[in-house]
């Protein structure tokens, strides 16, 4: 019989794999949006970009606090002492996930390369990272390499699809 209610449901819980995957997914769009955001203006400053860097950092911290926290509330059920912070800390993949846009951006700010189009060589790499990891995804769910590549390709120009529903919307 199916239980009509969710009222004491032992908390589901998050696949390491699963909180990886999620994490690395938003962690690069959170990553393109952000760059597409701080650059609409022009500011491609030495100064400006490692702004840019640090708000970023700001920005994936505080979606992962609200994803945690999230957690935590919507498994609501009787939790042991430490489980709010097991639930913030299973979203480190999404922090992770925009580390090397955070570098590339301080990177520009500190002079190890230019700091005007820096959010081309950014938005690549994020692209790469959602082909990647849709590859990485395919693969494991046992499709041929054609097809994991075709679905690498497709969650990557998804990933296209919201930086620049993000950018318009900003």
């Amino acid at each position: 019989m199916a239980q009509d209610s969710l009222v004491g449901a032992a908390p589901t819980g998050h696949s390491t794999r699963e909180a990886f995957l999620f994490g690395g997914v938003y962690g690069s769009v959170l990553a393109c949006s952000m760059v597409a955001a701080l650059t609409q203006y022009g500011h491609t400053s030495a100064d400006s970009r490692r702004y840019d860097a640090l708000w970023l950092l700001v920005t994936a911290l505080a979606s992962a606090l609200a994803h945690g926290y999230a957690h935590f509330i919507a498994e609501r059920t009787p939790h042991r002492r430490w489980d709010a912070l097991r639930s913030l800390g299973d979203e480190w993949p999404l922090v992770a996930a925009v580390l090397p846009t955070a570098l590339i951006l301080a990177g520009a700010g500190w002079g190890w390369w230019p700091s005007d189009d820096i959010e081309y060589p950014a938005f690549t790499l994020n692209i790469v990272l959602l082909f990647g990891l849709g590859l990485l995804t395919a693969r494991h769910a046992h499709r041929t390499w054609l097809a994991a590549l075709l679905i690498g390709v497709v969650d990557a120009l998804l990933g296209v699809g919201v930086v620049i529903a993000n950018a318009v919307i900003k």
